[in-house]
Formats: structure tokens, C-alpha cells, sequence
């Protein structure tokens, strides 16, 4: 299939057959899974799920594709869906997705990263695995642990565990991006926090990183008017010293700190 990658939908197409297959397999794919896959492109990796998975559900976004994927992938095991994944795709019409679960395998424009992120974990139905192909830096970000925490990292690790499986060169797309990419593997927790406490860790998470260079002491009193006194001993329950920043918290301290700002 011969197309212009769009700048504007920050299309770069993987070419190298070996990296795909590096992908399917990093999605671990059984014949009875359902894959629901981002921006399938030209549709070189939808053809490769396809061979391992019981069905593979395609959203496509650019308009110039479909009708050209759907030739391609008629009489086939695979579904084109037109849309924007953000903002025109609802997962709740697919029953057999809700039911018997899914995986999703997404090389997605790097853009919208974080916003689809926050869908699958707060909107959609908890998928077995998520592999995702993103920019290098972003995943180096996800991955972070104190002292080098960040918002990103905690709102990922506060839902999932996610491990890099490797880097791809950005020798390996057309058009050639600026940064190498990694490949990105997320296993969501079977247990969620409810989400009346989901909404208040990151009520006090962002507070506690509204302002990076400051304590957190000081971003949480400022932010929801707390005597530095009550604070303290907070702290001291938790474990954490008086003068820490944000990004030295670990998860669960600030699960504990959530427990305790919460009462």
C-alpha cells in the first residue's frame, strides 16, 4: 500500500518485518484473543496479529486508508473501524471486547500518548495487556522510581506495571522520526482502588507537583489549606522527611499519603 505519511496525524510507518515481529510477540497473542490495534497504517502489523489472534479490531483514523485496508483485509479475521481512537471510537459496542477480554497493540502517534493512556485506564474495560510502541523518552519517563519520579510515571504505575521490552531505531520507519521509539509492554493491577480514591491520589498528586521546585510540604498546604503542622505528621505515619520534593515519593507512599489526607 502506497501512501504519504500525514505529518499532522504524526504518521512514521514501521517497515522492518523483524521489528513487527518483535511486537507480536511482546503482545504474547493466543488464537482466542481479541486485539484491538491503534493506527494499523498500511496494515503491516495488522496482517501479523491477524496470523496469531481470533480477531483484530483496526482504528484508523486517517480518512485516505480505510478504504484501502478494508480491500486488503476483506474476507479476514480483521475489522477496519474509521475514526479517531480519542474521540469517535466506543468500545462499549463491542460486546465480545467487554466479555471475554482484549489486548491492545497501538504504534501510535506519540502525541496522544498520555490522553489514550487515561482512556484505557479510565474509560474502557481493563484490557489483559497493553503493548504499545511510543518515543524512547516517554518511555524512559514511565519507567521512572524515585528520586526521579513524575506524573506521568506515578499515573501509569498507579494503574499498570509496565516494563520496556527493547528500542527501535528510528532507522526502522518511513519517514525516518527525530528520536528512536521502545516498545512498551503494560499489565494493568487486577485490583483497582475505588474510584472515589482514584480521584483523590490525583488530586493530591498533581498539587504535589503543580510546583516542582518547591517542597511537597509546601504544595499540599498550599493546595488544600493544611496546617505544615498536621502535614508533618502525616510524614512522619508515612516515613517520608519534611523536606522532600515530589519526586522522591514512591508509589506507595503516596497511596499511604492519599489514605491519610483523605480522613
Amino acid at each position: 500500500m502506497k501512501v504519504s505519511p500525514k505529518k499532522s496525524l504524526g504518521q512514521h510507518f514501521l517497515i522492518n518485518p523483524r521489528m513487527l515481529d518483535k511486537i507480536v510477540a511482546a503482545a504474547e497473542i493466543t488464537k482466542d484473543d481479541i486485539i484491538l490495534e491503534v493506527g494499523p497504517g498500511t496494515g503491516n502489523l495488522t496482517e501479523k496479529l491477524a496470523t496469531k489472534a481470533r480477531k483484530v479490531i483496526a482504528i484508523e483514523k486517517d480518512k485516505r486508508l480505510i478504504e484501502e485496508l478494508r480491500n486488503k483485509f476483506r474476507n479476514s479475521n480483521i475489522e477496519i473501524v474509521a475514526g479517531d481512537i480519542l474521540k469517535h471510537f466506543d468500545i462499549s459496542k463491542y460486546q465480545s471486547v467487554k466479555e471475554e477480554g482484549y489486548k491492545i497493540v497501538a504504534n501510535i502517534p506519540y502525541y496522544i500518548t498520555s490522553r489514550f493512556l487515561r482512556k484505557i485506564f479510565t474509560e474502557w474495560p481493563q484490557p489483559k495487556l497493553v503493548v504499545l510502541t511510543i518515543q524512547k523518552e516517554v518511555a524512559q519517563r514511565i519507567m521512572a522510581k524515585p528520586p526521579k519520579m513524575n506524573l506521568l510515571a506515578l499515573s501509569v504505575q498507579f494503574f499498570a506495571e509496565p516494563k520496556i521490552i527493547g528500542y527501535i531505531s528510528k532507522e526502522n520507519f518511513r519517514p525516518r522520526p527525530k528520536i528512536d521509539s521502545a516498545l512498551l509492554r503494560i499489565k494493568l493491577r487486577r485490583a483497582q482502588q475505588s474510584k472515589k480514591f482514584t480521584e483523590r491520589f490525583f488530586k493530591i498528586a498533581k498539587a504535589g507537583f503543580s510546583q516542582k521546585r518547591k517542597l511537597l510540604i509546601n504544595n499540599l498546604s498550599k493546595k488544600f489549606d493544611i496546617m505544615k503542622k498536621e502535614l508533618l505528621e502525616i510524614f512522619v505515619k508515612i516515613g517520608v522527611n519534611q523536606n522532600i520534593r515530589a519526586e522522591s515519593l514512591s508509589l506507595n507512599q503516596w497511596i499511604e499519603l492519599t489514605k491519610y489526607i483523605e480522613k
